[in-house]
C-alpha cells in the first residue's frame, strides 16, 4: 500500500521528466503563457454591477424576444462546429480540408494554440456566464458551459484567429472570410451564452493570437506549405 501511495505521488513528476518524443506526448505550444499573457493584451470585462453589463443584458433579452426558431437552429449548428470548415462557403467549394492536408494541419495548429490561450484567459478573468446573471435567458446549449468561463468568447477567439490567418493565405477572399468570422461570433449572442463584451474580447484576442503566430518560425514554415497547397488547388 505504501509503495502504491509513493508511486501515485511521484507519477506526475515522472511524467514531466519523460524524454521528448515519448508516446502520446504533445508538442510544446508555440504561444505558451510566457509569450501570451491574457492580462497583458485584454482589458478586464465590465464590472458585474456596471451600467455596461445592464446594457448587455438588455441586448440579450432583446435578442431572446426576436430570436426565431431558424435563428436558434443556426446558432446551435455554430455551437457544435469548432474547426476551419466554417469558412467553406466564404472561400468556395474547392476549400475542402479533407483534400488540403497542409492547410488542415495549419488550422489544427491555430485551433490548438487559440484554445490553450482562450482557456488561460477564461481562467484569469473568471467571468460569470450571462444565463447565471439573468435566469430568464434561454441559452441554446441549455447552460452546459463552465459557469465562470464567459470572457473572452472561445468560439469568437477561434473564428477570428483562423480568419486572420486564412485572410493572409487567400487575400482575394479576405472580406468574405472576415465577414464569416463576424457571423460566427454573433451566433454566441443569439445562443445567449455570452455578453457583447465577451465577443468583442474574443475578436481582439483572436487577432492578437494570429499576429503572434505569424511571428513564429515554425508556423511560418507551415503557413508557406499551406499557401503552396491552396495555390495548387486554384484557391487564391
Amino acid at each position: 500500500m505504501r509503495t502504491r501511495t509513493i508511486f501515485a505521488l511521484l507519477a506526475p513528476l515522472l511524467a514531466v521528466a519523460s524524454p521528448a518524443g515519448a508516446k502520446g506526448e504533445k508538442a510544446p505550444l508555440l504561444l505558451d503563457a510566457t509569450k501570451l499573457d491574457p492580462a497583458q493584451v485584454l482589458p478586464p470585462p465590465p464590472a458585474p454591477d456596471s451600467a455596461e453589463v445592464r446594457d448587455e443584458l438588455a441586448q440579450l433579452h432583446a435578442i431572446d424576444k426576436a430570436r426565431t426558431q431558424a435563428d436558434f437552429d443556426d446558432a446551435v449548428r455554430e455551437e457544435h462546429t469548432k474547426d476551419g470548415s466554417i469558412f467553406h462557403d466564404a472561400i468556395g467549394p474547392a476549400f475542402d480540408l479533407a483534400k488540403l492536408p497542409a492547410t488542415a494541419a495549419l488550422l489544427d495548429t491555430v485551433r490548438r494554440e487559440e484554445k490553450a490561450a482562450a482557456d488561460r484567459a477564461k481562467a484569469h478573468f473568471l467571468r460569470t456566464r450571462p444565463w447565471l446573471v439573468a435566469k430568464d435567458l434561454r441559452p441554446c446549449n441549455g447552460g452546459d458551459d463552465e459557469p465562470q468561463s464567459s470572457y473572452p468568447s472561445g468560439h469568437t477567439t477561434m473564428g477570428y484567429s483562423m480568419a486572420a490567418v486564412l485572410a493572409r493565405l487567400v487575400p482575394a477572399h479576405a472580406d468574405a472570410i472576415m465577414a464569416r468570422a463576424a457571423r460566427y461570433a454573433r451566433s454566441r449572442l443569439v445562443c445567449e451564452v455570452h455578453f457583447r463584451s465577451d465577443v468583442a474580447g474574443g475578436q481582439a484576442y483572436g487577432m492578437v493570437i494570429a499576429e503572434r503566430l505569424m511571428l513564429e518560425p515554425a508556423f511560418q514554415v507551415a503557413f508557406k506549405d499551406a499557401a503552396r497547397e491552396l495555390q495548387a488547388a486554384g484557391i487564391r
